[in-house]
């Protein structure tokens, strides 16, 4: 299983793809046999690289959205109408085409099932996509704590993984929407941005000392690590993934 990676220390290798799955009219997961691959830990990330006939090259980070399993990995991934990859991933890529791909980076937010607390996972949009990761591993996993999961969506449409979501709701996993921008007729759940009030709700209490995963945009990730420690959880017990930064292309989906 792999680690915390070093950049510097890994190669970039061909991926090819397998399987292309629409979750949203924006998203689409998109799957990569990667020979040789060696596993990852639930919330590390990719860079993929693209080479146009010219030879310009370009790159882009990507979260892994799939548990370790074998030389398969899952890329979920927004199409941002500005972007310079995510179009060509959305709308160009298909079967049986191949990529460049590095990885896995990352060890800081990692969950591992060795890991038997409580789990709170906050995500804004396709935020969701690492802690995906986390919520499949724990699915397989003979042990791991509680988990709790509250994702803030636009749009009912817009909620990424909603069937599998909901199908793995029960004693283990707990999952709880937000829609801030349009709500179905039939809708009773929340209807607005995460705020103190609705954590305080949803998060276990401080004094269980809960891991707890926060990803989303710069300004989402901020607020909801501010209004958990004016709850009263452990700063250091907040891990955060901000979207959006040098390399990435992920849309403020709140």
């Amino acid at each position: 299983m792999a680690g915390t990676a070093v950049l510097g220390r890994l190669s970039w290798q061909p991926a090819e793809v397998v399987d292309i799955v629409e979750e949203t009219p924006r998203v689409k997961t998109i799957t990569f046999h990667v020979p040789g691959w060696r596993g990852h830990l639930a919330g590390q990330h990719v860079d993929i690289r693209l080479t146009a006939v010219d030879g310009y090259q370009t790159e882009r980070s990507y979260s892994i959205a799939s548990r370790s399993e074998g030389e398969l990995i899952d890329l979920t991934v927004e199409r941002l109408n500005d972007g310079e990859v995510s179009p060509y991933l959305m709308d160009e890529l298909r079967r049986h085409d191949r990529i460049e791909i590095r990885g896995p980076v990352g060890g800081y937010f990692v969950w591992e099932p060795s890991d038997a607390g409580p789990v709170l996972l906050v995500a804004g949009g396709s935020g969701v996509v690492p802690l995906m990761a986390m919520i499949r591993t724990r699915a397989v996993s003979s042990s791991g704590g509680a988990m709790r999961l509250l994702f803030s969506s636009r749009t009912w449409d817009d909620i990424i993984y909603r069937d599998e979501l909901r199908e793995l709701t029960g004693q283990w996993l707990t999952v709880v929407h937000t829609l801030t921008r349009s709500q179905p007729p039939w809708w009773d759940g929340y209807a607005r941005r995460v705020d103190a009030e609705m954590l305080a709700a949803i998060s276990p209490s401080p004094s269980a000392q809960p891991r707890v995963f926060v990803c989303g945009s710069t300004a989402f990730v901020e607020k909801v690590a501010d209004s958990l420690t004016s709850l009263g959880h452990a700063a250091d017990h907040i891990k955060t993934e901000r979207y959006g930064g040098p390399g990435r292309e992920v849309a403020d989906a709140r």
